[in-house]
């Protein structure tokens, strides 16, 4: 059962440039710290810091795999925080700067030898049950 976390928590978590660009990032799917790292041009514990926070507001999720940690948009417990960030992912997806971000991440994710981290980094997984997982084929 899904932890309910305080509004608060929610909003400091959704008040910040960087993570909101990390949820811009995971959309529907799934990342490892080096695609942010490449993405976003910061360094690997900063962006694990603010993941770590988006995990204790309770919309981020992650799962090891050998030496790779996969971070993935969880829905909150709460109806009203579930809408909360469906409504916050749209409005990034039509920020012009988020979009820019989402070209870079398509750039990283499809050229072969972009950064040494992400020559060995697994490729991002759709969310299954994710509208981006019924708009494209497996």
């Amino acid at each position: 059962m899904k932890q309910q976390v305080a509004p608060e928590l929610l909003f400091q978590a959704l008040g910040d440039r960087t993570r909101l660009r990390l949820l811009n990032l995971m959309g529907d799917q799934e990342l490892c710290v080096c695609y942010f790292v490449e993405v976003l041009r910061q360094p690997q514990p900063k962006i694990s810091r603010h993941l770590a926070y988006l995990r204790r507001a309770g919309i981020v999720t992650s799962r090891r795999e050998g030496k790779w940690i996969h971070y993935r948009i969880e829905q909150p417990a709460n109806p009203q925080a579930q809408e909360l960030l469906r409504n916050v992912l749209a409005w990034l997806a039509d920020d012009k700067a988020m979009q820019a971000d989402r070209a870079r991440l398509i750039r990283a994710c499809c050229t072969p030898s972009k950064c040494s981290l992400l020559r060995e980094a697994p490729q991002p997984a759709l969310v299954s049950g994710g509208p981006e997982a019924r708009k494209r084929p497996r």
